[in-house]
């Protein structure tokens, strides 16, 4: 097998704009050839996926998560063109170091290792990277993000294309993969509330599709807060506040349900839209949805809220 310890100076990154993270690759369905070649379409692969295709993603346990394009892995091993790898920058309790899980190796790339100048977020629902000639390149999704270069009326960023320019009304410019400006609760409930009627994806990390939990992180990490990938990991990280007292509950705090009236296996997050509501990424053939509380099983499923946001507004 190929050596693929990673140096200092190089590192493995998503090669395109959404890579799906597989629980392994027998998982792999023939209709879901789109979602896994060399040149995915994410699109194609969703629109021809019927209700009973997408709830099997869930059911079958197929996928895990996703990666974006310049995100960084781990590969500990390859097997006939997988790779089994490590998301680093989406913790979780099934592995320190971060997400695992089976990735095509044709989606993975390596390059030189670059940080000085910081990263440049997407901020837009999609955004186009053009070459250093101005030809298109790919489209990305919300949240990617890349590695610095240059600034001018474009940014520069190094991409597993190469080099690349991105127009910098799409991008905020951060230090570091978790950092952001100081966001507030009720930025990450207007930032939520853009994604309403986007589809439900299980193990969705984009702005492709979210699931309950990838739904919260992306909102988390887009306010320069890392949080863990799943909900059940989620529900013990931030400040926890008193469940059974709404009043002390925050615009965009983040709200937690378990089976068996709260008291049982946890399986949903949303975020708290005040008034009584709450915004969510629901259950595959659904989509993103702002729904009032009272009168529904989540009124009674309730098992935990939790800050990671200290400001409510702008004060």
């Amino acid at each position: 097998m190929k050596d693929l310890l990673q140096t200092e100076s190089t590192a493995w990154v998503c090669s395109v704009p959404v890579a799906t993270v597989w629980t392994a690759p027998e998982k792999v369905r023939p209709i879901d050839a789109d979602g896994i070649a060399e040149n995915p379409n994410i699109n194609k692969w969703l629109q021809e996926m019927s209700r009973d295709d997408t709830q099997d993603l869930v059911d079958g346990n197929r996928i895990q998560t996703q990666l974006l394009y310049g995100e960084p892995v781990l590969i500990d091993e390859v097997v006939d063109g997988w790779a089994k790898i490590i998301a680093l920058w989406q913790p979780c309790q099934k592995d320190e170091r971060g997400y695992p899980g089976w990735v095509p190796m044709s989606q993975l790339q390596e390059v030189e290792t670059l940080a000085e100048l910081g990263y440049a977020r997407v901020m837009h629902d999609k955004a186009q990277l053009w070459t250093e000639e101005f030809h298109p390149l790919t489209v990305v999704p919300f949240n990617t993000m890349l590695p610095i270069k240059g600034l001018g009326d474009f940014v520069r960023l190094q991409t597993p294309d190469g080099n690349a320019l991105i127009m910098k009304d799409a991008v905020e410019i951060v230090a570091t993969h978790n950092q952001s400006s100081q966001a507030t609760g009720l930025d990450i409930a207007a930032l939520g509330a853009s994604f309403l009627d986007l589809p439900y994806l299980w193990a969705g990390m984009s702005s492709y599709g979210f699931d309950c939990s990838g739904f919260t992180y992306n909102l988390m990490k887009a306010s320069g807060v890392i949080i863990s990938r799943d909900a059940v990991d989620q529900a013990v990280e931030g400040t926890e506040i008193d469940q059974h007292d709404e009043s002390s509950w925050h615009i965009g705090d983040l709200l937690f349900f378990a089976y068996e009236e709260g008291k049982g296996k946890l399986h949903h997050v949303g975020v708290y839209y005040g008034n009584g509501l709450m915004l969510h990424s629901p259950t595959p053939g659904k989509s993103v949805e702002i729904i009032e509380l009272a009168g529904t099983k989540h009124e009674v499923e309730l098992c935990a809220v939790r800050r990671f946001m200290e400001k409510e507004d702008h004060e």
